[in-house]
Protein backbone atom coordinates (compact mmCIF):
# COMPACT_ATOMS: atom_id res chain seq x y z
CA UNK A 1 0.00 0.00 0.00
CA UNK A 2 2.91 2.04 0.28
CA UNK A 3 3.94 2.35 -3.24
CA UNK A 4 0.05 2.75 -4.15
CA UNK A 5 0.27 6.10 -1.97
CA UNK A 6 3.72 7.05 -3.11
CA UNK A 7 3.12 6.11 -7.08
CA UNK A 8 -0.45 8.13 -6.76
CA UNK A 9 1.22 11.47 -4.76
CA UNK A 10 4.61 11.58 -7.22
CA UNK A 11 2.16 11.62 -10.08
CA UNK A 12 0.00 14.73 -8.48
CA UNK A 13 3.17 17.03 -7.28
CA UNK A 14 5.72 19.06 -8.92
CA UNK A 15 8.60 17.97 -7.16
CA UNK A 16 8.06 14.08 -6.91
CA UNK A 17 11.63 13.34 -5.32
CA UNK A 18 10.36 15.40 -2.01
CA UNK A 19 7.57 12.33 -1.77
CA UNK A 20 7.57 10.83 1.86
CA UNK A 21 5.25 7.82 2.52
CA UNK A 22 5.83 6.79 6.43
CA UNK A 23 3.83 2.85 6.55
CA UNK A 24 3.27 2.03 10.30
CA UNK A 25 0.99 -0.99 11.93
CA UNK A 26 0.15 -4.29 11.19
CA UNK A 27 -3.70 -4.87 10.76
CA UNK A 28 -4.71 -1.56 11.21
CA UNK A 29 -2.12 0.16 8.79
CA UNK A 30 -1.71 4.02 9.16
CA UNK A 31 0.24 5.64 6.27
CA UNK A 32 2.04 9.27 6.50
CA UNK A 33 2.48 11.30 3.29
CA UNK A 34 4.33 14.09 3.46
CA UNK A 35 5.17 16.55 0.28
CA UNK A 36 6.77 20.04 0.16
CA UNK A 37 3.82 22.98 0.91
CA UNK A 38 3.68 23.95 -2.76
CA UNK A 39 2.16 20.67 -3.63
CA UNK A 40 -0.47 20.17 -0.04
CA UNK A 41 -2.84 21.81 -2.58
CA UNK A 42 -2.36 19.49 -5.15
CA UNK A 43 -2.54 16.19 -2.66
CA UNK A 44 -5.49 17.44 -0.72
CA UNK A 45 -7.24 19.18 -3.50
CA UNK A 46 -10.44 21.00 -3.62
CA UNK A 47 -12.52 20.35 -0.28
CA UNK A 48 -10.57 17.35 0.17
CA UNK A 49 -11.58 15.35 -2.67
CA UNK A 50 -8.04 14.05 -4.04
CA UNK A 51 -6.98 13.41 -0.46
CA UNK A 52 -10.21 11.52 0.01
CA UNK A 53 -10.16 9.46 -3.63
CA UNK A 54 -6.55 8.58 -2.60
CA UNK A 55 -8.61 7.01 0.61
CA UNK A 56 -10.47 4.84 -1.08
CA UNK A 57 -8.33 3.26 -3.23
CA UNK A 58 -6.58 2.81 -0.25
CA UNK A 59 -9.66 0.98 1.81
CA UNK A 60 -10.33 -0.86 -1.18
CA UNK A 61 -7.06 -2.14 -1.75
CA UNK A 62 -6.66 -2.89 2.44
CA UNK A 63 -9.63 -4.92 2.19
CA UNK A 64 -8.03 -7.08 -0.37
CA UNK A 65 -5.48 -8.24 2.11
CA UNK A 66 -8.06 -8.67 4.93
CA UNK A 67 -6.72 -5.18 6.86
CA UNK A 68 -7.81 -1.55 7.45
CA UNK A 69 -6.03 1.86 6.68
CA UNK A 70 -5.95 5.55 7.25
CA UNK A 71 -4.62 8.06 5.41
CA UNK A 72 -3.07 11.19 6.90
CA UNK A 73 -1.79 13.86 4.95
CA UNK A 74 1.27 15.69 7.35
CA UNK A 75 1.94 19.35 7.20
CA UNK A 76 5.90 19.29 6.15
CA UNK A 77 7.99 20.42 8.95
Amino acid sequence: MKQLVEYIAQSLVSEPEHVQVIERGGNNVRIELRVVRNDMGRVIGKDGRVANAIRTLLRVAAAREGKQVTLDVVEPR
